[in-house]
Formats: C-alpha cells, structure tokens, sequence
C-alpha cells in the first residue's frame, strides 16, 4: 500500500534521525514523519491556491502538544487538548521566525505549517525535531521557498558547548541556546543563559552552525530525491508605475513628515498626505485603495533606508549609536508589593511585582518533566499604549512570547527557593510603545523586583539593535524605535547584567545574518545595556530593598526528614491547623519535606517556625520557647511548646519573684516564654519561666 514511501536517516550528534515520506499525510502539499531517538513529530505543510487580499503574508505554524506522546491524559475538566499552552505557543514561534522570510516576498496565499508531537522521549527535544521536520515538509513540497533550513539546541555543560544536550546535561547547563539557519547564514537565534560573555556565545552559535550546514545537507539530499516542483504564485507585488506615481505625489511630504522623534506628530503630519495621494489617484486606479496605501508604506520605507545607508542619519535625529532619552522610578503604585517604570524615548513600560506562597506557583501540563513555575511574568499590550482603539481580546502570541523573553532574562539572577521562598509574579503594563517594549519589560521588571525586596543576584537590562543591509552594504544602529524595526531587517534583542547575556531574541527580515553582523550586534548591546545599568537603573535603586513591602507577606521556610511530615500535619490535620490557628499564618508542607509558612507579621511566622522545629526535633537544653499553659498543678504548671511536646514548670521557675499561688501568675491558655532546663531520669522535660524572664530581661 506504501510502496512509494521512502526512509532517509543521518546521525545527529550521536543520535538517529529518521525521516519517512511518502507514508503520511498525503494529502498535504508536503509532510513527513519524523524520529529522533523515541521523539516522533508529524509535519506537515499545505498552502492555498488563491492569495487572500492583504499586505502580509498569511503564514500560520502551529506546534501541538498531545498529551498521550508522554503517557498522560489532560487535566482540564473534558480530558482533552484544548488551547494551545504558552510552550507550544513559543515553540510555535520559535519554527515561524527562521522560515517566514525565506518565502517570496510578494507571497499572499494562506500557508500552513502543521507540527503534531505524537511520542516525546526527553532527550531529544521535540522543538528541535519539529523545526527541522518543518523544513523537510516545505521543502519537498511545491509551496515556494527560499529553504531549507535546519535547528540545533546547544547547551554548555561543565564548562563545554554541546549541540543537542540530553536531558541530564540540559538540567546542569548555563546556556539554553536554540540556532537556526540556511547552509550560508543564521536565521533565528533564541537563548536563555546565566551570563554568558560575548565570545563564549558566539563560540557556541558557530559551533551550532556547523551541526546545522550537516543538517542542510541531509534535507538537500531527501529533496532532490523526492522534492516536487515549485508551483508558480500570483505576485501581490504592487504595480511599479503606481509606486513611482505615489512617490512623485509624496516624496518630499513624506520626508519632511518622517522627519520627527514624536511617534504622534510624525503620524498626525502623515495622515494629510494620505489624503492627498488618494484624492489624485483614486480615479486613476479605481478599487485599489489598499494597493495605494502599500505604495505609501514602501516609500516611507525607502525613506528611511536611504537616511541610514547613505546618510548615517535616524528618523529622530540621533546618533547610529545613541540610545533614547531614559527615565527610571520606583514605588510608583503605594499597596503593590514593588513597582518599577522604564522609559525609553516614547517607549514606556511599569512592571509590578507580587510575592506569594510557595504554593501558589503556576500549575504546567505539557510535554515536559516542569510541573510547575515558580517564577511567572505576564506581558500586557493594550491598543492604547500605540493610540489605537481596539477592544482586548486577551493575550496573543506576541504577548506571550515577550512575557516568556522577560521571564528567561531574569531567571539566572533570581534567588533560589531555600534562599528567597516565594512564589513571584511579575506583570508588564507596556503605557507607551515605539520600540523595543520587551527590552523596556526587563529592566522595568529589574527595578520591580530591587522594590519589592527581591535578593536578585544582580541587575539585568535589555536593548536591542536593528539592521538595515543593500546588496553587500549593511549597518547597525542601536536601540531602534518602531520605524526603524518596521523598515529595517532586523530586531537583535539582548538582555543581560555587566557580567553577562541572560537573553536573546533575534527576529529578521532577510534571508539571514553573517557572523560578523552579530558580532557587532553583541558588541553594541553590551555598551548600550552597561550604559542603562550604570547611568539610569543603579541611580534610581542600587540594590533591592533590605525589607519587604508592608502588605507583602513575610515567608520563611524549613527543611524537615520526610518520616515527621505526618508528625507536623497531625491527625486529621489537627496539629497543623492548631498552629496556624494559633499563629495566624499559612503553612505548606512539600513532599520533599519542605515547609513554608507565611503571614503579615515575622514574629508570627517566627514562632510558627519554632513549633514546627520542635515537633521534628527534641528540644535542646538552653533553648528558648514560647509555650501554651495547658494546666495548673499546685506544684507547677505544665506548659505545650508545641504540639506533643509539654514540659513541667516548677513552682520554684515560675517568676523571678518568688510565687506563693500559682492563680496569681498563671492562667490556662496564657502564652508565656520558658527555657528547656533539661530532662528527668524518666525522659520528661524541664521547664523554666523565671529562667527565660531572666534571659529577655539581659537581652534588653
């Protein structure tokens, strides 16, 4: 039945991949089935015959998770895949940005990339196998393209680069670097990293080059074995006689509108030129409104190319390499635990930062072994923050992975959860956007963090670089704004401390980056993020706060043996809700043996602490408590330290005064401080309140 299906496999890092075409999926214009190692992906690519009537091209790649590929069934209520999970999302994107530009540039037909995770063995990645699975599908089908192109995930264990890490070696890695490109050039860079230098990292995107070009080669050899021929497309190219009669109209209006800093000036002086252009060409192209709005996107474009190339000159008048006026505050918001704003020119983003219970860290189901987010950074772009007026429909794929880019940027600097035990929320409100909000999102989130008493290893901050290239020519410029990201070829986004990169996030235009443009691209990031840290972040707060924010809640946590879990929870759950009953704290108790406890005033989470270590531990002698008075003997009273745990006070220790009837100093339910003075011969313990008074009375 599948006498044409046909097998290719190659060794990748050590590593079968396997490929079958011609077996599944036949009716898409392109598909195969992918193994790499026990991973198994169906990709596949189909596209319309018709192009649609819009000035982009329609390409849609979605990454989908199946949760029997690991053995699991869903967790939502109707037990089945629902919405896409920000994983699948980012892995979605990860695949679209190497390959949307390497279509024809005048390519409107709807484009489908499909990948489906059917079986997922933790060392070899699914992403990876579906982006390079992905490449396959295209290339061997008829669909247009300028591929393929191949992926890599490279890692740096002990010290060492390595291409396609296993899971063992990923869970000890400083770099989560994933590379894309074409045999000549790189396509797409996306990376987490605990501050790598700039060598190193360009080390690590070579060597993943070289992995790659063998890749290329494999996926050359399945094509021109199986490849089918390139279907000709209906060019949307707009007609060259109606651009060169806009640019005539518009030319020199245009160069003086485009000529401004002010985003809103710059598109109040454009709108009258629009005008204009339509009021002289609408009968001479009728029903071609849409066309003659995209002549005048072109020539703003080429305006502001020719600026650059041949004149070193920026929209707003700065320099190639200076960096926006920068404003940075905390503070700002009164009962939120932190807040921090960054400005950038007319890019403005406040961050808030919200901490919280252990437990109440974001709960995962996906493909991989994370069960939950301890961490969480949400990104939110309203319509106002750009001057429009648009209803908000939830977040996108754009707000997801600019929330996860700000996330990865600050995880290599954020304490451990035995050194800082909360769960953190943080949330970008992009106020203002031209340019770059991703970057302004990581140092706002820096100075929410500093506010909120967050013990950051250090400060990171984030700017971005853009490209503009003609032929053999190209140049840089630093920290680009929104026509310069629009018009130009590259967005090279770059977070870090002055140590190091923690992120990067390269999004192009073109047909793919030299070396030697990101070797220049880190050199400019790295000045310009020194500058933001030294000059604007370190004015405002130079080091987080040494105490929490009054309405945070004040956390501390312990480390128990697992056997005393019971011990500490008690029967029912009596002993636990006695002492946040009695304390008024939270507490949660991990399987690993990790206790929690939290509240709004330390010295009740102290003393929640306190009992709960002498639950699991016997008192030692010289130690200080405070304890219920639970009865009264005319010999004494006995005092509970903590739950099972109840000591005898004699007469004799009750007060430093001496004590003649117990009802005068004592009463049942009193909370009172006592010292362990020791054990009888029957293993009972000694208590003394006259020696703790003593003891607080010297503190003093």
């Amino acid at each position: 039945m599948f006498e044409n299906a046909k097998t290719f496999e190659m060794d990748l890092t050590g590593r079968k991949l396997k490929v079958v075409i011609g077996k599944y999926a036949g009716l898409a214009n392109g598909s195969c089935m992918i193994y790499y190692g026990d991973t198994v992906v169906l990709c596949t690519a189909t596209m319309n015959p018709k192009p649609r009537d819009v000035d982009y091209f329609p390409l849609s790649v979605d990454y989908e998770e199946k949760l029997y590929a690991v053995g699991r069934i869903p967790g939502s209520y109707i037990r089945r895949e629902t919405r896409p999970s920000d994983k699948a999302i980012l892995s979605s994107r990860v695949v679209d940005r190497p390959m949307r530009p390497l279509f024809p540039s005048g390519m409107r037909n709807d484009v489908s990339v499909v990948m489906t995770v059917m079986s997922v063995d933790q060392d070899n990645e699914p992403e990876i196998a579906g982006m390079i699975g992905s490449s396959i599908a295209v290339a061997i089908s008829d669909i247009p393209w300028k591929g393929p192109i191949g992926g890599v995930h490279t890692g740096i264990v002990n010290g060492k680069i390595v291409v396609n890490p296993t899971l063992s070696e990923r869970e000890i890695s400083t770099l989560q670097l994933t590379v894309a490109a074409t045999q000549e050039k790189i396509v797409m860079i996306e990376a987490g990293a605990y501050e790598i230098d700039n060598d190193t990292m360009m080390d690590a995107i070579v060597k993943s080059h070289e992995v790659i070009k063998e890749i290329i080669s494999f996926i050359n050899s399945i094509v021109g074995e199986v490849g089918k021929e390139k279907i000709a497309f209906e060019s949307q190219e707009v007609d060259s006689a109606m651009y060169d009669a806009v640019k005539e109209i518009a030319y020199e209006s245009v160069k003086i509108a485009m000529d401004t800093d002010d985003k809103t000036v710059r598109d109040a002086a454009l709108g009258p030129i629009y005008d204009e252009v339509h009021a002289k060409l609408d009968e001479v192209y009728p029903d071609m409104a849409f066309q003659l709005d995209e002549c005048m996107y072109k020539l703003q474009k080429y305006i502001v190319r020719r600026w650059l190339l041949d004149d070193n000159k920026r929209v707003d008048g700065r320099g190639i390499d200076q960096i926006r006026p920068l404003d940075a505050e905390v503070g700002i918001l009164p009962r939120v635990h932190g807040s921090g704003m960054f400005t950038r020119g007319q890019t403005q983003v406040l961050t808030v930062a919200t901490l919280a219970m252990a437990s109440e860290s974001q709960l995962l189901d996906g493909l991989d072994l994370e069960e939950k987010k301890r961490y969480i950074h949400h990104y939110n772009f309203p319509s106002y923050s750009v001057g429009e007026t648009r209803p908000s429909r939830g977040p996108g794929r754009r707000e997801i992975g600019h929330g996860a880019l700000a996330e990865r940027s600050l995880i290599p600097v954020l304490p451990s959860l035995d050194e800082f035990p909360y769960t953190i929320r943080l949330v970008s409100e992009v106020i203002s956007s031209n340019g770059s909000t991703s970057q302004g999102s990581v140092c706002g989130s820096t100075l929410a963090l500093m506010d909120a008493g967050v013990p950051l290893k250090a400060p990171v901050a984030g700017i971005s670089c853009g490209l503009i290239t003609e032929n053999d020519r190209w140049m840089t410029m630093v920290d680009i704004q929104g026509v310069e990201d629009f018009f130009g070829d590259m967005d090279f986004k770059v977070a870090g401390t002055l140590k190091g990169i923690t992120s990067i996030q390269v999004d192009i235009k073109i047909d793919g980056l030299s070396y030697d443009v990101i070797r220049e691209a880190f050199a400019k990031t790295y000045t310009a993020r020194k500058y933001i840290l030294d000059e604007v972040m370190a004015k405002t707060i130079d080091k987080p706060r040494e105490e929490l924010s009054l309405y945070a809640p004040k956390m501390k946590s312990i480390l128990i043996d697992v056997d005393k879990i019971s011990a500490v929870i008690g029967k029912g759950g009596k002993t636990i809700q006695g002492i946040v009953a009695e304390c008024e704290v939270k507490v949660d108790v991990e399987e690993d043996g990790h206790v929690f406890v939290s509240g709004l005033d330390i010295s009740n989470v102290n003393r929640a602490i306190n009992i709960i270590e002498t639950i699991v531990n016997d008192p030692e002698e010289g130690a200080m408590y405070y304890g219920k008075v639970t009865r009264l003997l005319p010999i004494g009273a006995f005092v509970e330290i903590a739950p099972g745990k109840e000591g005898m006070v004699h007469i004799s220790k009750l007060d430093i005064q001496r004590v003649a009837n117990i009802e005068d100093v004592l009463s049942v339910g009193d909370i009172v401080p006592v010292k362990v003075m020791g054990y009888d011969d029957r293993g009972r313990l000694n208590l003394s309140r006259k020696d703790a008074l003593i003891a607080l009375k010297d503190k003093k």
